[in-house]
């Protein structure tokens, strides 16, 4: 157990060292060195907890996904939820920008997409029950809604759409409700599915 909380403190101080040069510059730009030093220990620490920058990369969103899932915990509703992400994406915009506009940047999009998949998976379900959707239909429409939010997501963060995160919810859910009630009324002219 000790062992496990000295490993995790270490992966933070490295990380944290990462996140300040990525403030700085490119994450193709900065080295192993430069983290190290940053926080005061030698390369082989790095590589004990590491293979590289981009594994550590990896390792760093899918940490700031487990803390997004923890708030979310306590969310009801799905637009609460994902007003968390996009906050998260405000607060964190440098250090999203230099990993979307870096060789990392898929690591971010997976991010995007893991932590939106959770979003609307639990949506669609509830949805689809409704309209008596089959399974291959839930599957489509959640990679829909998730291929277009992940790509709004990216589009806000590189500055393409001047909205703020409270009315992007707004239009999503706006989206996503009129989708429904045209589901709906197929449903009650007789035609099954989304």
């Amino acid at each position: 157990m000790e062992d496990a909380v000295r490993t995790d403190k270490t992966k933070w101080m490295l990380t944290e060292s990462l996140k300040k040069l990525m403030l700085q510059k490119p994450l193709n730009k900065i080295s192993i060195r430069e983290i190290t030093d940053g926080c005061g220990v030698n390369r082989q620490t790095f590589y004990y907890h590491f293979e590289d920058i981009y594994d550590q990369v990896r390792w760093m969103y899918r940490q700031e996904a487990l803390r997004l899932l923890d708030l979310r915990e306590g969310v009801l509703i799905w637009q609460d939820a994902l007003l968390q992400l996009f906050l998260y994406l405000q607060d964190n915009r440098e250090l999203c920008l230099c990993t979307l506009h870096s060789l990392g940047h898929e690591h971010l999009r997976r991010f995007f997409q893991s932590d939106i998949y959770d979003i609307i998976h639990h949506v669609i379900d509830r949805m689809s029950d409704q309209a008596q959707a089959g399974a291959a239909e839930k599957d489509l429409l959640t990679h829909f809604y998730v291929s277009a939010l992940t790509g709004m997501a990216e589009s806000w963060l590189l500055g393409e759409l001047s909205y703020t995160p409270e009315e992007l919810v707004a239009f999503a859910d706006q989206l996503i409700q009129d989708h429904h009630t045209g589901a709906m009324t197929r449903f009650a002219g007789g035609k099954t599915g989304l």
